[in-house]
């Protein structure tokens, strides 16, 4: 028996990430390409049980869910144990991850355990049964093979479509499972950084603000009110964040969160590299930008060369009215 396992991520009530529904798609293509037997799930911490029972509709074959007190609040040791836990179990070889800032964190500690080559970041899956990933902030593409038995793969989710429910029944299990936690960190409390606003990777909307905000109070008063506006998360460029407008949770970028929602509004955002690199793919792309030579308007799909403290606030107050009428 040789399966494909994948860690699907889930909020505090049970839905599914988006990123985790791309990371079985990925999931997919990987069973056809390396001729797997079958695809396993598992779900962990609060809701966990509920995300198990959503998941099964997915034609899995399995997901094994826990939600023990060690799992209550994500950290990556005990996290990574338990699916090296549920790997061994269903007797999966293969572990797909999404690739998100938790992902990151627990894949080398799961490819450790496992004894497993690891594929980062990977954007394709080919018929030969070879990986794509971006390198050089997307400039290049590298072919990677694996050749061990034992894999694991993150998956760069706006590379793939989410997987669709099938209406399928899987089976849902309890994992349990032994921890080691001597090495693991405590966990103080959290803060939800986007407060009532959609989580950045999963919104369907992002509005993003450049070091041309000039300051933290700007970012407030001028970014944050055409994002409620239209519902959306709030990003920032790697500039914003180094001058302390924005916190690093919020950075859109190589170095930050890759998200392709419907719609993208950069304000004030030059367009570097590293930044297109982690917006590029989404559907829409709006920039507003004084400087009309910006290398965000060679990719965007509208731009609008003008003053961002001028039109932002004349822009939101249209929205609001469009969308009261």
């Amino acid at each position: 028996m040789s399966n494909i396992i994948v860690f699907l991520q889930h909020d505090q009530t049970g839905k599914l990430a988006k990123a985790s529904l791309s990371a079985l798609s990925a999931a997919t293509n990987l069973k056809k390409s390396w001729n797997k037997d079958a695809i396993i799930a598992v779900t962990l911490g609060e809701g966990a049980k509920t995300a198990a029972e959503s998941a099964a509709s997915y034609d899995i074959k399995s997901v094994y869910y826990s939600e023990a007190k060690e799992l209550e609040k994500f950290r990556a040791v005990p996290y990574s144990q338990a699916v090296v836990a549920a790997a061994k179990e269903s007797g999966a070889d293969t572990v797909v991850i999404a690739a998100t800032s938790s992902g990151k964190d627990m894949a080398p500690r799961i490819a450790v355990a496992l004894e497993a080559g690891q594929a980062s970041d990977i954007t394709a899956v080919k018929e030969d049964g070879s990986l794509e990933r971006p390198m050089y902030a997307g400039d290049v593409f590298a072919t990677v093979k694996l050749k061990t038995d034992a894999r694991v793969v993150t998956v760069r989710a706006t590379a793939f479509d989410p997987l669709e429910s099938s209406g399928a029944s899987g089976e849902v299990k309890e994992l349990n499972c032994q921890f080691d936690l001597s090495s693991a960190g405590e966990v103080l409390g959290y803060e939800l950084s986007g407060g009532e606003r959609p989580e950045l990777t999963d919104a369907e909307v992002v509005v993003s603000g450049g070091r041309a905000l000039g300051s933290e109070e700007n970012f407030e008063k001028y970014i944050f009110p055409l994002a409620d506006a239209l519902g959306a998360a709030v990003g920032a460029s790697r500039a914003a964040v180094d001058a302390g407008y924005a916190p690093n949770d919020w950075q859109v970028g190589q170095t930050g969160k890759i998200v392709a929602p419907n719609l993208y509004i950069a304000v004030g955002i030059s367009g570097a590299i590293q930044h297109l690199a982690g917006m590029k793919d989404s559907k829409v792309i709006v920039a507003i930008n004084r400087d009309p030579d910006a290398p965000i308007f060679e990719i965007a799909d509208y731009g609008l060369v003008a003053d961002l403290f001028d039109v932002l606030p004349e822009l939101t107050e249209e929205i609001k009215k469009v969308k009261s009428a």
